[in-house]
């Protein structure tokens, strides 16, 4: 995909590989930044985003998981771990 081509996303996935993960507390409201690259990024540009915990299908992510990322108007709404990652 073309990065026009990604900013135009008004909803879709991509599947993806999480980096890191990491709990963030903004005036006592939790929520997870997570850190990833885009499987089909030859660059493998790192990407960031930071969602609430009903985002996070499962509630078992971890470093080296294969995931998939929902988007809607190019928002991360919500982040699916793969089966066999």
């Amino acid at each position: 995909m073309t990065r026009c081509m990604i900013a135009a996303m008004l909803k879709g996935s991509r599947d993806a590989v999480l980096k890191r993960i990491q709990p963030v507390s903004i005036h006592g409201q939790v929520s997870w930044e997570i850190v990833f690259t885009h499987e089909d990024d030859p660059g493998e540009q790192l990407n960031a985003a930071r969602v609430g915990p009903e985002a996070i299908v499962g509630h078992s992510l971890e470093a080296g998981d294969r995931i998939r990322v929902e988007y809607l108007v190019g928002v991360v709404v919500k982040v699916t771990r793969l089966p066999g990652a």
